[in-house]
């Protein structure tokens, strides 16, 4: 199946969300979800974008089956970096090289943009994710708890 990866544009907003609460529903959280369609217009297509998002979507359909989201953040030590919020493929289309191509299309744009580093999260039991991500030489950080304050 031949895919088009692309810059995401206001016509894929029920799309992106469509997949995250497919990855909310995978990682067993499927009530977790509170944004919403107006949340991501607002926050990824105004003049100044919270996130960037790379889309990719099959050539005979047109249909959205993955993404990348991402968005700057900066690190004392190394200054600007991207960070990965979510990379996901829909099962389906799982084992075709979807992932393999949003994750180094977002490297690329990291890297074009000036990121001194890229960074992520994989949930622990994600195995087939983990595996993937050994491909690429990454360092996992099994030293830092991560903490969330929800307001």
């Amino acid at each position: 199946m031949n895919i088009t990866l692309r810059k995401a544009e206001t016509k894929d907003v029920p799309a992106i969300l469509a997949l995250v609460k497919e990855l909310a529903l995978f990682e067993k959280a499927p009530d977790a979800v509170t944004n919403t369609e107006t949340m991501i217009m607002r926050d990824g297509f105004s003049e100044n974008p919270a996130f960037r998002c790379i889309v990719a979507e099959t050539n005979d359909t047109g249909e959205v089956v993955g993404m990348a989201l991402y968005y700057w953040a900066y690190s004392t030590w190394k200054g600007r970096y991207m960070y990965l919020d979510d990379l996901y493929v829909k099962e389906k289309m799982r084992g075709s090289g979807i992932g393999k191509q949003l994750l180094e299309a977002f490297i690329s744009d990291a890297n074009e943009s000036g990121a001194k580093m890229v960074k992520w999260e994989v949930l622990d039991w994600n195995e087939p994710a983990i595996e993937f991500y050994k491909s690429y030489d990454v360092a996992f950080d099994d030293e830092w708890i991560h903490c969330k304050l929800y307001f």
